[in-house]
């Protein structure tokens, strides 16, 4: 396995949906990609109170997909940005690749001026939740967590 400082981050082309959605399922955890990622990207899926744009990064280890993060504008919760997808593979977990594309994440949204920025997280996904919680965002309710001013979070 490479180390850290070989995996390359970037913005994700509908080219790279396919192999987002293979090393997805690898995950036996967590299973498959939401198969609506593809549509997600290409502005054709739009979750609730989803505003364009929408963007994808990638973690890329060669030509695996290591993890990713995507997001889109929204109007929910009275939010302007909202983190819809997260997922690093097993094998890469714990090296700073989430919070790598956490904020990258952020500063697209900061560039954007959606600085009240939102994430659904199951109330029972102890690892989320305490992730984000040591990015900066606070609870808003039951399901979701909500980074006040994104300028000022911690990623």
């Amino acid at each position: 396995m490479t180390s850290e400082y070989d995996v390359i981050y970037r913005e994700a082309a509908a080219s790279d949906i396919p192999g987002l959605v293979r090393s997805r399922a690898a995950d036996a955890a967590w299973g498959p990609a939401d198969p609506r990622t593809g549509a997600y990207l290409a502005g054709r899926h739009h979750p609730r109170q989803a505003l364009p744009p929408r963007v994808i990064f990638l973690a890329l280890d060669g030509e695996t997909v290591a993890g990713y993060i995507g997001g889109h504008l929204t109007e929910r919760y009275g939010c302007t940005g909202e983190l819809q997808y997260l997922w690093v593979s097993p094998a890469y977990r714990r090296r700073g690749i989430a919070t790598r594309l956490t904020a990258m994440l952020m500063k697209w949204f900061e560039e954007r001026a959606a600085l009240r920025v939102c994430v659904d997280v199951l109330p029972e996904n102890a690892v989320a939740r305490s992730f984000y919680t040591r990015c900066g965002a606070v609870r808003l309710n039951a399901h979701w967590l909500v980074w006040e001013d994104i300028s000022a979070s911690r990623t």
